[in-house]
């Protein structure tokens, strides 16, 4: 957790925007983070601004290097410590990287660098500005599955309408839903502050 973190007058903001890989219409957020940030936060951050419940496994890709948490129980004893990376020292932008969770399912995030900002006055960091549309439910079968899981709950024909229904609960899903206060008050969990910033001397 971030929670202590203060954000000073070198710091940079990270302007990301997160978007999931082969759904359509398209599933994105829009997150602001601190170039310090290391990619376990990062993780964090994306699995909170998503949705997700950090049920999974998951990695990052940069170019040829993977990160995540190092688990030989998992096969995953040659993945870089993401705890030891920083966004800052990775990446710039206009660059992409990818964020995998769930190998199972293979829920890809292509994650943009789109601007890289300074910081404001007394903002809290990470923040969440914009996004669009619900996250899929977790083990619903990536982004195929995820589509027939729309097909079946929109038709209350369809031979596995009751099956997904009772799957999720007997609640209604709306694929097209997002609360950006909501998602934005909940990354206040990892808040970094800059409060006063100072200028360099």
């Amino acid at each position: 957790m971030a929670a202590a973190r203060r954000i000073t007058a070198k710091t940079r903001i990270f302007q990301l925007k997160v978007q999931l890989a082969g759904i359509r219409p398209p599933v994105w957020r829009r997150v602001l983070v601190p170039g310090e940030i290391d990619l376990g936060e990062l993780h964090d951050v994306i699995q909170t601004a998503f949705g997700w419940t950090n049920s999974h496994l998951h990695q990052f890709e940069i170019g040829t290097a993977r990160y995540g948490s190092p688990d030989p129980d998992w096969g995953m004893d040659d993945l870089a410590d993401e705890s030891r990376a920083q966004l800052f020292r990775l990446a710039a932008a206009g660059d992409r990287l990818n964020y995998t969770y769930d190998f199972g399912d293979d829920w890809v995030h292509h994650v943009t660098v789109e601007k890289v900002l300074e910081a404001e006055p007394g903002a809290r960091y990470p923040t969440c500005s914009a996004g669009r549309r619900a996250c899929p439910p977790e083990d619903v079968g990536g982004p195929w599955g995820y589509g027939d899981f729309l097909q079946a709950l929109a038709d209350p024909m369809h031979h596995e309408h009751e099956q997904w229904s009772e799957w999720i609960g007997g609640a209604t899903f709306d694929p097209n839903a997002f609360d950006l206060a909501s998602t934005d008050a909940a990354l206040a969990a990892f808040a970094w502050r800059a409060n006063p910033l100072r200028p360099v001397r």
